[in-house]
Formats: C-alpha cells, sequence, structure tokens
C-alpha cells in the first residue's frame, strides 16, 4: 500500500461517516508549501464514541492495526491514536481536537481540497499550520519545522494572513520565533 493510498482510506472512513476532519502537519505543509518526505500522517478529528464501531470496520484486522478499545479511551482522554498498516509500516496518527481557544478556531477554519481527482480532502488552513508548526518548534527545537514554515511562505506567498498569524503568535507566546521567521525571508 502506498501512502497516498492508505491517506484515501482513511478519509473516505471520515466522508462516509460524516466525522468532521482535517489533515495537518508535514503533509499539509508540503500541500502549501515544498514537498518532504514523512512517513506518519497526522490527521485532527472530532470522533464520537458511537461511531468508533463503523469506524475500524474500514481497517480489516489481518491488514490494519486499528485498536477499537484505544480509540474509545483516546476519545475520553482528548489523545490521540494511531492506525498502522501493517505490511508497510505506513502509520497514521489520529488527533482528537482538543478544547483550547486556538484549537477550536483552527478546526473552524478547515479548508476542503482536491487532491484525489475523484475526492475532496479537508485540510488545516496554510496560517494554522504555520502556528501549530511554530508550537512544535518551540517545544522540540527541531529545524524541520522552521524549513515548513519558510517553505509555506515562499510557495503560497500573499495567500496567507500573516494578520492573522501574527495575532495568535501574540496569544500563544511565539512573537519570537515568528519575527526570526520573517526575517528568514528576506
Amino acid at each position: 500500500m502506498e501512502q497516498s493510498e492508505l491517506v484515501r482510506l482513511v478519509v473516505r472512513a471520515f466522508e462516509s461517516l460524516d466525522i468532521p476532519y482535517m489533515i495537518t502537519g508535514s503533509h499539509a505543509s508540503a500541500y502549501y508549501g515544498e514537498p518532504r518526505f514523512t512517513r506518519d500522517i497526522d490527521i485532527v478529528v472530532e470522533i464520537q464514541k458511537e461511531q468508533v464501531n463503523d469506524f475500524v470496520r474500514f481497517f480489516t484486522p489481518n491488514e490494519f492495526y486499528c485498536d477499537k478499545d484505544m480509540i474509545e479511551t483516546e476519545i475520553k482522554r482528548r489523545g490521540q491514536f494511531n492506525i498502522i498498516h501493517a505490511a508497510s509500516g505506513l502509520k497514521i496518527d489520529i488527533i482528537l481536537t482538543k478544547e483550547t481557544p486556538f484549537s477550536k478556531t483552527e478546526f473552524s477554519r478547515r479548508r476542503r481540497s482536491k487532491v484525489f481527482s475523484d475526492q475532496e480532502t479537508n485540510f488545516a488552513s496554510p496560517e494554522d499550520v504555520i502556528i501549530k508548526k511554530m508550537e512544535f518548534y518551540r517545544d522540540g527545537g527541531s529545524e524541520k519545522h522552521l524549513r515548513d514554515i519558510t517553505g509555506i511562505l515562499k510557495i503560497s506567498g500573499d495567500a496567507v494572513d500573516r494578520n492573522y498569524i501574527s495575532e495568535w503568535a501574540k496569544r500563544l507566546e511565539l512573537t519570537d520565533i515568528w519575527n526570526a521567521v520573517q526575517k528568514r525571508l528576506v
């Protein structure tokens, strides 16, 4: 199984069950910016306990790791769970929505895009991907997040609402990182 096939399968499961979701992380930054390889896919989701049985049916146990009990536990914790394709080792991280003001705003701003010829997909907005990448950089220091951010800004340029980013950077205490990123672009 190719990575794109796994994404398509998970998106179809969410779409068919009317489960709100959005692709975020490196796949979203590559969509808006410069591509880079990553083995896992991050998807933020608002799944309810009563949807779990139908959801796990999309992932046959002999082909996928998709633990129903873990999903139900993570729904209560607002944590995350994984879907792993056994033969290829490909993994999708399913992250439950959080109750923070930024997370609520981010999820409400998701965008539909036609990535596959026959299917639209929800992505986090480029601005929200940038903000999350700044948080990840602050928390872990990995340069890959800054490269992802500059890639989005170079490719998507004027389509990115920098005022929105500046406002959230201030609220989330990311202004120093945001200023440093903008200096990289000069």
